[in-house]
């Protein structure tokens, strides 16, 4: 595959992932981790691209939802400070189990979120 075709691929992964992200307030990481693995890259380095993928994204949808008025600050504190916790813990995790298992534990939580929403 040429540079440009993966480019080009790579950028409507892009803008499948902000648009997830934006409809929904978040997501997006479920949508960009495959979309990269299936792009040649290893689960790994899928997982922790995502992150820094999603950041600008987040930021940009956090704009248009503040803009909105569509915000709960005493919400945001309280989660806010778990997710830093969390964040950093799940950053370690990954660099200590093997590219499978990521995969395995993702498609579960994936599973997971799925059938919460259903149900």
């Amino acid at each position: 595959m040429t540079d440009l075709k993966y480019a080009a691929k790579m950028a409507a992964a892009g803008i499948v992932t902000g648009a997830v992200n934006g409809a929904f307030g978040g997501g997006g990481g479920m949508v960009v981790v495959p979309l990269l693995q299936a792009g040649g890259r290893q689960p790994l380095v899928a997982h922790a691209t995502a992150i820094l993928i999603i950041l600008p994204v987040c930021l940009a949808s956090a704009i248009v939802y503040l803009a909105g008025g569509w915000f709960d600050a005493e919400l945001f504190l309280a989660v806010g400070i778990g997710v830093l916790a969390g964040g950093a813990l799940g950053a370690n995790l990954l660099g200590a189990i093997t590219p499978a298992a990521a995969t395995l534990v993702f498609a579960a939580v994936m599973f997971a979120a799925g059938v919460r929403m259903i149900v």
